[in-house]
């Protein structure tokens, strides 16, 4: 049994919470899903699910717990809510932005930030720019954040350079 999280995301979907779960396990190393329950007779006047049909998806992401819920079309993904991915190289933030992007909306790519083909926004981002952002010294953070804005995928080599004024 795995252990309890005080807190657990849960993610509303359509009908697509197991779908989600296994792509989202297939990307990330160290995830797998660990429980599925199902829909039966009770409460089919407020669900209208079909009887056996997944309610819940209990996954692990890199060992953060989530919960995907077939909830129907009521409630939809905005970027109100993404979830971050610290990435240390520029590897990862390659590999994270491709395969959580594919199928996406290539519309919805700016700054780091992507939404997937589910409609869950997610933002791939490197590991030190909380530091570069929070410098002390402002024109390294405005130069930083400029850079940035003129991508989608962030490039960490240009980044450093913003950083170190050499752009």
């Amino acid at each position: 049994m795995s252990s309890i999280h005080r807190i657990t995301p849960c993610l509303w979907f359509d009908h697509q919470a197991e779908a989600a779960a296994q792509f989202y396990c297939s990307i990330f190393e160290h995830s797998r899903i660990t429980a599925l329950t199902h829909y039966g007779k009770a409460g089919f006047e407020f669900h209208g699910r079909p009887e056996g049909s997944v309610m819940t998806v209990s996954f692990e992401l890199d060992g953060q717990t989530f919960t995907g819920l077939n909830g129907g079309p009521v409630f939809q993904f905005n970027e109100a809510v993404s979830l971050q991915v610290n990435c240390q190289n520029q590897g990862e933030i390659d590999h994270f932005w491709s395969a959580l992007s594919y199928g996406g909306d290539p519309q919805a790519q700016q700054c780091g930030w992507l939404k997937d083909k589910f409609g869950l926004s997610w933002q791939i981002v490197p590991c030190a720019l909380n530091h570069w952002m929070t410098d002390p010294d402002t024109a390294k953070s405005q130069r930083v954040m400029q850079a940035l804005l003129q991508m989608k995928k962030l490039d960490i080599a240009a980044l450093e350079r913003a950083f170190a004024g050499e752009t």
